[in-house]
């Protein structure tokens, strides 16, 4: 039965449907391209991370054993562990050793905001090339998109020194000074060395792709307002006497 009831649900969207491509070529339509673009890109860099930071161990029957942690989106750092120099933990003065720190609360909050603008970027484009039309006609529409880019500008600045805030933290529990807090690196005849983690350029292009989020935003909020009634009414207001 609910095959009867589409045509009663789809008609009355399809009753103003105007589609108009050239939207795509207009300010409004092609700075939302843009928007769903580096949405993504800032989504991918971000949860599409992963990498292994590496020790250099020598202990009882051990010399210059590597061992990794590895480490990916969303970045829980104290659920991963180093895996164990020999199978018998260098003579029993080996236990598990964890990197420092949770950061997904700021990783998750990054990504997804970077995964609801795409598809209020998607929401958009179809306004934009379907009704419009119905768009410029009420102001309500132009109004809900001017509220929704400011306050979109406004997360993405605080998602993005956020989570860059968490990547410098990250930085440091993945690098050479985790070595002090290993208290198994501190057992008689045991020595530790730091040899190498993963580059993190991805992760530091993320966050540039979060500034420039923010000002594409700022700067959908000024279009929406120039391009549409709001201006016009507004300049009216303020000339009347």
């Amino acid at each position: 039965w609910p095959w009867f009831l589409l045509p009663a649900l789809v008609s009355p969207m399809m009753v103003g449907l105007r589609m108009d491509f050239s939207m795509l070529l207009e300010p409004l339509g092609f700075v939302k391209v843009l928007e769903g673009l580096l949405a993504i890109f800032a989504f991918a860099t971000c949860g599409g991370f992963q990498g292994e930071t590496a020790l250099l161990v020598s202990c009882k029957g051990v010399v210059n054993k590597t061992i990794t942690a590895a480490f990916a989106y969303p970045f829980r750092l104290n659920t991963v562990v180093f895996s164990a120099p020999d199978p018998k933990g260098c003579g029993g003065t080996w236990t598990d050793v964890y990197l420092m720190g949770n950061f997904s609360s700021s990783a998750q909050f990054f990504v997804t905001l970077a995964a609801l603008v795409f598809l209020y970027c998607i929401t958009a484009l179809v306004v934009y090339i379907g009704y419009y039309h119905m768009y410029q006609e009420n102001n309500k529409f132009p109004l809900t998109d001017l509220t929704i880019s400011v306050l979109t500008a406004f997360l993405w600045l605080v998602s993005t020194f956020v989570w860059a805030k968490a990547l410098a933290d990250i930085k440091v529990s993945t690098g050479a000074s985790i070595i002090p807090g290993i208290e198994s690196c501190k057992a008689p005849g045991t020595t530790c060395r730091f040899l190498s983690v993963t580059s993190m350029g991805v992760l530091n292009v993320s966050v540039v792709f979060g500034l420039v989020n923010m000002i594409l935003w700022a700067g959908n909020a000024w279009l929406v307002y120039k391009d549409t009634n709001l201006h016009n009414q507004w300049s009216r207001i303020s000339e009347s006497p």
